[in-house]
């Protein structure tokens, strides 16, 4: 088994965590933000200095690496290859909407019919989103979308669709269809990358410390033609 730190940064909400034998064994939040220049370090400090209290060996590091935001994501990545280099360990980069996605599979009860849809906030009616079921597996690849009115309409036709994340909020107002359900206040959370991190570790899917950049929103979005999907790797 494994110690791993995570580090989530991707939207509003900071984050950090660890986990022991795949058992959160420490966990600090801040929801006022974004104030991740100011409070990363603090509980990445705090999270270390629990570590070494506890005499536990750190194997590794998790990053949530987007999409999301541009300051965000370079302050947690920043810091998670700081952690890499000086302890000379792995850097696991683990897809921000995937983490959500576990934390809703992973804390709620859901019907094997519903599909499951984080969202991204992007720029105006614009946003990151997949679909997985209910054992996350995906259905629809990650792609930046321009929400209406006729958004997702295949999928609703046949299933239930569980809308949720920061991206889901203004979509309410154009998605009227019986089987499009939205789940309020659902943030991407350090503690909800544990069972994602803990398979990457033991299948030592790692990504390379030196070169590794996150998915910037800000990179993607501003190239997006109007009434365009732009497809990107889910890894």
């Amino acid at each position: 088994m494994s110690c791993i730190l995570y580090i989530e940064t991707a939207t509003e909400v900071c984050s950090v965590a660890v986990s022991n034998n795949n058992e959160i064994i420490f966990s600090k939040k801040e929801t006022e933000g974004p104030s991740h220049a100011v409070v990363l370090g603090q509980f990445v400090d705090e999270a270390i200095k629990f570590i070494n209290s506890k005499n536990i060996r750190l194997n590794a590091v998790a990053v949530s690496c987007g999409p999301g935001s541009y300051t965000g994501l370079r302050i947690g990545v920043s810091e998670a290859k700081g952690l890499c280099y000086g302890l000379n360990i792995p850097l696991i980069a683990i897809n921000t909407l995937k983490v959500l996605a576990y934390g809703i599979v992973n804390n709620k009860t859901i019907d094997d019919d519903t599909l499951l849809c984080p969202m991204i906030d992007a720029r105006r009616m614009e946003v990151y989103d997949t679909l997985y079921n209910n054992k996350l597996e995906e259905i629809k690849p990650v792609s930046a979308d321009i929400i209406d009115e006729s958004s997702f309409g295949e999928y609703l036709k046949e299933k239930k669709i569980l809308f949720f994340g920061n991206g889901a909020e203004k979509c309410k107002a154009v998605l009227h269809h019986p089987n499009a359900l939205f789940l309020d206040s659902i943030h991407p959370l350090a503690e909800d990358m544990t069972g994602l991190a803990e398979e990457a570790y033991r299948n030592k899917s790692f990504v390379d410390t030196a070169y590794f950049e996150p998915f910037y929103l800000k990179e993607f979005v501003a190239t997006i033609p109007k009434n365009k999907v732009l497809p990107m790797n889910s890894q």
